[in-house]
């Protein structure tokens, strides 16, 4: 790793979606790998199904927690419109990881606007073979419980970190879900795993 090197993460969802769990996750794993980690949430009226952006950064020193605009490496987005939202944030070999679910928004729903069509194609002409798109829903829904998506989009993330040891995220994911959802979870996150 160059002495310098930030590495910028973006995760976008929808508010019920997790994705502040899974930016907690990746905070665990990333410090305890002994990283320096700095991290910013916002919460766009996320309790009604609005926005949720995660600045995640890691490095040997890092001294903001705001990715500057242009400069995401990583886009984990955990809805599709909420990845399109952010494709001019990421840099031209960033890679991305999209949930493929759609939560339609309330001017949809409306009749107010139309959801955007073809999103990963998009994503796939700029950024090419680095678009990964997970069944996120599908997959945790075939273990018992949507909710487990979130984990299963983390699980397929990891394959990016091979330095990072599978006891971390393991460890990541005990400390910090209910004991009595630690087994679902980690499925979840296998199953992310060999999905990408």
């Amino acid at each position: 790793m160059e002495n310098n090197k930030v590495t910028n993460i973006l995760l976008s969802g929808v508010g019920g979606q997790g994705a502040i769990l899974a930016s907690n996750i990746l905070a665990h794993v990333f410090v305890e790998a002994g990283y320096d980690v700095k991290k910013s949430e916002v919460h766009g009226m996320a309790q009604r199904g609005g926005d949720v952006t995660t600045h995640f950064r890691y490095g040997k020193k890092v001294y903001s927690p705001l990715i500057p605009y242009g400069g995401v490496d990583f886009l984990l987005a955990f809805e599709l419109m909420e990845a399109f939202r952010y494709i001019n944030h990421c840099k031209s070999e960033a890679r991305i990881v999209m949930n493929e679910q759609r939560i339609l928004p309330p001017a949809v729903n409306l009749g107010m606007a139309q959801y955007p069509e073809g999103i990963p194609a998009t994503f796939g002409q700029y950024f090419k073979e680095n678009v990964h798109v997970v069944k996120g829903q599908e997959i945790a829904l075939s273990l018992g419980n949507a909710q487990a998506a979130n984990v299963v989009l983390v699980g397929a993330f990891s394959n990016f970190f091979p330095e990072i040891a599978h006891d971390m995220w393991m460890g990541a994911l005990t400390d910090l879900l209910p004991k009595k959802i630690h087994e679902l979870n980690i499925k979840a996150f296998e199953k992310g795993k060999e999905a990408l």
